[in-house]
């Protein structure tokens, strides 16, 4: 089982704590699969919406047109169907009608040739969090400096 990562949010791990991860298969166009394997997606402002507990789409998540495709080429931005079972839909739904939890990507790869999408149901991170994160990362970092050192 092979799997290559594409693309990746790292600005989720910083904004959000990340509570479960599930992995989604993803609906795509022939010309989008091209810049996928090429590795020209962003997942950056992505995110996940949920309609009626039913469809999971994944929003604003850009995959670069295909310079190949001519005019048979894909909208940058279009939703795009996440493949999820229906109790993981569900079970996602219910979690994100409760105040301050979203779903975001955290990255998107591919498994034996087919594209996946790593989700997570996340809570947003204050100020106060992000700088007590990067607090005890600085003081990881000086610790291991010492132990090198010595």
């Amino acid at each position: 089982m092979s799997i290559r990562v594409v693309s990746t949010n790292r600005k989720a791990l910083h904004d959000y704590f990340i509570d479960e991860t599930y992995e989604a298969g993803i609906v795509l166009q022939g010309s989008e699969i091209k810049s996928v394997r090429a590795g020209r997606v962003s997942l950056k402002e992505a995110y996940v919406r949920i309609d009626d507990g039913l469809e999971a789409w994944l929003i604003d998540a850009h995959i670069a047109p295909y310079e190949s495709a001519s005019h048979f080429n894909h909208e940058p931005r279009r939703p795009r169907k996440l493949l999820l079972h229906k109790q993981e839909i569900l079970r996602l739904w219910n979690k994100v009608r409760q105040k301050g939890v979203t779903i975001v990507p955290l990255r998107m790869y591919l498994k034996d040739g087919k594209a996946k999408v790593e989700i997570a149901v996340a809570r947003g991170k204050k100020k106060y969090d992000k700088r007590a994160e990067i607090a005890r990362r600085e003081m990881e970092r000086e610790i291991q400096r010492e132990l090198r050192r010595h």
